[in-house]
């Protein structure tokens, strides 16, 4: 018997259809890296099913244990809010674990990497390229000071430079990141989508991107980001008080920095 709780992934969703299939693309390599749990999709807004449609279909199975992941790159309003809040009305016999978001992790650092040379980029040209680390945006200030964080030590692999940007609620904007670079004298400039899947937002970045060199494709269905989804699943379900809480906040940027160093 599977005794293992089953993985609730936990995507924004978006009338972009290709928004939710990137996230089963994801999904099903999760499942593919890990066919002894069980992972369930489930959508906040836009896209069936549902979070909650999904928790009262695991209750009704009589599934007792869930990890709830939140399939986001910072932790912003809906981590902090929107999904807390939705978990809250799941139902009773349920145990649920929020597990932490999947950013900052070296993984993604290694995912954003693998799409620029996917991209066109060689080992070869890092020195001489300028990137722009382009993100979604947020006003919560906890997430840009992760971005930010990123970039600079992204920059400490041996990038000519890196530049944070995002498509909204924040400055820069990447086609600002990208005219810096060029300014800074880097040879050539990419755009790294720090995004999982294509939508509004992302399209903004694609748009930015137009004087740059090269466009990488956003982060979807990279296998460092299943290991990342499988890494977070299986810290949330550690045995108390290992795992008291799914998410506890770095204390300091220097915290941060030995995260994104470490791995």
């Amino acid at each position: 018997m599977n005794d293992k709780p089953v993985l609730l992934v936990i995507a924004h969703g978006s009338r972009d259809p290709r928004h939710a299939a990137t996230v089963h693309a994801l999904v099903r390599r999760v499942r593919a890296t890990r066919p002894d749990v069980r992972v369930e999709t489930g959508f906040l807004d836009f896209n069936v099913p549902s979070v909650q449609g999904v928790l009262e279909s695991l209750a009704v199975q009589g599934v007792r244990n869930v990890v709830a992941l939140p399939l986001l790159l910072t932790r912003a309003f809906h981590a902090k809010a929107d999904i807390p809040a939705v978990l809250a009305d799941a139902p009773p016999q349920l145990r649920i674990h929020q597990a932490d978001v999947l950013g900052p992790s070296p993984l993604l650092m290694a995912a954003l990497e693998r799409r620029l040379y996917e991209a066109g980029l060689t080992p070869a040209d890092t020195s001489s390229t300028g990137v722009v680390l382009a993100s979604a945006g947020s006003t919560d200030p906890e997430a840009i000071a992760v971005i930010a964080e990123i970039a600079r030590e992204w920059r400490h692999t041996g990038w000519c430079a890196v530049r944070p940007a995002f498509a909204s609620a924040s400055l820069p904007r990447t086609e600002d990141a990208v005219r810096e670079l060029r300014a800074l004298g880097c040879s050539r400039v990419a755009v790294a989508p720090y995004v999982l899947a294509p939508g509004f937002l992302p399209d903004r970045i694609a748009r930015g991107a137009a004087e740059a060199d090269v466009l990488a494709d956003v982060l979807g269905p990279a296998p460092e980001v299943a290991r990342v989804v499988l890494e977070r699943y299986e810290a949330a379900r550690m045995p108390l008080p290992a795992a008291v809480s799914a998410w506890r906040p770095l204390s300091s940027p220097e915290s941060l920095t030995r995260l994104l160093r470490s791995g």
